[in-house]
């Protein structure tokens, strides 16, 4: 088998690493992996013709010629390629985990840092076991930072990929019910959550930790290199080593940084925690006020998160690229703030409850009962099975048919779902 060093002078020289045979570019060095429907090795050769350099298998029945090289697991050695790779550049990496808020706030942060410094974030949802490894071996000598986002759905994944990315910063958002199908509780959020804690205490890391989460707070005690933030709670910001008031929430953050007014493209008090942890980390590398403002006003929601569409006759906050119990009740609330029409609440399915799911669900259904004077509904087998006073679609399509035979107009439209939901595709239907 191959040395790691061996390896990693073969990536030197073939730096472009695919996985996919649909997107192999020149002279790329294919990764052969495994997933519960298919088998990278069988397409190893494929990859060849396609024009790839070299392709790493761990299957020795596939090797006909020195392109083929073989490592006893090739998702372990993309690890290990990965994180040897991190070792030599030796670039700080910010890692960001958390239950909700992990994509906007690396977002946040990325747009912040790039404006004074060349930094490596995140691309789309690479952030699992695979992504992570992808993405660290896009770090380049010229970059001076990487923000690097850590999707987990297990307790020991987090830990896994901090061993992976090895990161010197660290950055928790929050403790929610998210996959708690695979975490089992709360509590194994939580510890998952803290794994990246206790990497940074282990290894004289620095956490950026919000002062207003008595958690968090209490989960990153012992971290000697501890920098809090604070936005807009004037009991707990004066403590804060940066905090920032916020003028209004809705229908933008706009906040002031040393005289400097801040508008956002974003709503909501939860969004401005996600704020403050990029306007906390820009002023921990020395940007200046000007350069804060410019990164967090360049930031513009995308990708189904906390978006405004204006359609011709009604309006649209899409935030449906996924959803759990914490995300879904903060969302409303912030929703239900925001000013608007005859508003309507579309909520799909919160996937990956697991046993937790009737209560959670019935929990949201019980929880919209208290909102005055805003038409709810509920879409999924989940929410269909709910006792619930709204009304109820089994399916998405269920719900274009509706719209299809009943056209709405002037309503202010509240789309949140999980992934799997697509409520997305309600977009075109709602005119």
């Amino acid at each position: 088998m191959i040395s790691i060093e061996k390896l990693y002078q073969l990536y030197l020289n073939f730096p472009d690493v695919c996985t996919d045979t649909r997107k192999i570019t020149k002279d790329c060095f294919f990764v052969a992996l495994k997933g519960g429907n298919f088998d990278g090795n069988s397409f190893a050769n494929q990859a060849l013709n396609n024009g790839a350099a070299l392709a790493l298998v761990d299957d020795p029945s596939v090797c006909a010629d020195h392109r083929f090289i073989l490592v006893e697991d090739a998702l372990k050695a993309l690890q290990d390629l990965a994180s040897f790779h991190r070792r030599k550049l030796n670039i700080p990496v910010i890692a960001i985990v958390g239950s909700n808020g992990k994509t906007t706030s690396k977002e946040l942060i990325s747009s912040v840092l790039s404006q004074a410094k060349n930094i490596l974030f995140t691309p789309g949802n690479f952030n699992n076991h695979i992504g992570l490894p992808l993405t660290l071996l896009m770090l380049k000598d010229s970059h001076q930072l990487a923000v690097i986002e850590m999707g987990a759905n297990h307790v020991n994944e987090n830990a896994l990929l901090c061993e992976i990315a090895l990161p010197d910063f660290g950055l928790v958002t929050n403790n929610g019910k998210d996959h708690l199908e695979g975490f089992g509780s709360i509590e194994g959020v939580i510890q998952s959550n803290k794994e990246l804690y206790d990497f940074l205490k282990a290894n004289n890391g620095t956490a950026f930790v919000n002062i207003q989460d008595s958690k968090l707070m209490e989960m990153s005690l012992g971290i000697e290199n501890r920098i809090t933030y604070s936005g807009n709670h004037k009991d707990k910001s004066t403590t804060a080593d940066y905090s920032c008031y916020a003028k209004t929430l809705q229908p933008k953050i706009i906040f002031n940084l040393d005289g400097f007014d801040i508008e956002s493209n974003l709503s909501g008090d939860y969004n401005f925690d996600n704020i403050m942890a990029a306007v906390a980390i820009g002023l921990h590398f020395g940007l200046s006020e000007e350069e804060i403002k410019a990164g967090v006003e360049a930031y513009k929601p995308s990708n189904l998160r906390s978006q405004l569409i204006d359609k011709t006759e009604n309006k649209i906050f899409l935030d449906a690229y996924n959803a759990n119990p914490s995300s879904m009740e903060l969302s409303i609330r912030n929703f239900i703030q925001m000013d608007g029409p005859n508003k309507l609440l579309i909520l799909g399915d919160m996937f990956e409850m697991g046993k937790y799911e009737a209560e959670e669900h019935q929990s949201i259904s019980d929880y919209c009962k208290n909102i005055s004077g805003i038409e709810v509904w509920l879409v999924g087998k989940a929410f269909y099975k709910t006792n619930s006073i709204f009304r109820k679609f089994e399916q998405t399509s269920d719900v274009i048919e509706e719209l299809k035979l009943h056209p709405i107009s002037s309503r202010f439209v509240f789309l949140k779902g999980s992934r799997g939901m697509k409520l997305e595709s309600l977009i075109d239907f709602i005119k």
